[in-house]
């Protein structure tokens, strides 16, 4: 009983969140400048100055830690609280006026692609030889979509966006523009830092959300 007691302690607890905490931020250093394929468990556990056993038991494979990095990344740490109750996310689909929705967001994907980015992008080097890995990439990409769809049907609903705006076409526009993918293409090409990307995400969807479907075909 006393052991069962120690594990459900706040001490306890507190442990354990922060040797996942020292894991995963060790996991994402690797994974970032090394690769996926070139970074072991043994190198994470070793960075992490943990055993490689608290490792395996924590993750049970490579993949699965990519992906456990990749998924607090996207929301920013390790609360059980997905992306679309955030406050950014919150702020960017109930805020009262146009401005102020794609204000939060683009604030908030901005930090989030900061973020994820990076390891999004070895995670998508991995995809050919992981299926897991591809399996997350797509069921993210799709998450993403719907993301994005949901806010910009909100906008709509609630009379945001310029009356003869083709919705559909707005959301078919700016769910590829919205992946990391896309962000870490115009880190790459473009120089774009967290910052610029921000503004050229809110600029963006403003002129969609206030154009006419005439000048959007």
């Amino acid at each position: 009983m006393s052991r069962d007691v120690k594990k459900t302690s706040p001490l306890w607890d507190a442990r354990k969140a922060e040797t996942e905490r020292k894991i995963l931020d060790a996991a994402t250093r690797l994974f970032i400048t090394d690769g996926y394929a070139a970074t072991s468990l043994a190198a994470v556990a070793d960075a992490a100055e943990v055993g490689s056993r608290t490792v395996y038991l924590r993750f049970g494979s490579k993949a699965e830690l990519l992906k456990r990095a990749i998924d607090v990344a996207i929301v920013g740490d390790t609360q059980d609280i997905d992306l679309a109750h955030r406050d950014w996310s919150q702020r960017a689909a109930t805020a009262p006026t146009l401005h102020e929705r794609i204000a939060a967001y683009a604030q908030g994907a901005s930090a989030l692609m900061h973020r994820a980015g990076p390891l999004i992008a070895a995670a998508a080097a991995a995809e050919a030889s992981e299926p897991l890995i591809a399996e997350a990439g797509r069921v993210g990409r799709l998450a993403t979509q719907q993301h994005i769809a949901d806010l910009w049907r909100g906008m709509h609903a609630d009379g945001l966006l310029h009356p003869d705006a083709d919705l559909e076409w707005i959301i078919e526009t700016v769910g590829p523009l919205g992946q990391a993918d896309t962000y870490n293409l115009m880190t790459s090409t473009l120089g774009f830092d967290p910052p610029a990307y921000e503004r050229w995400l809110y600029g963006t969807w403003l002129r969609l959300a206030t154009s006419s479907s005439t000048l959007q075909a």
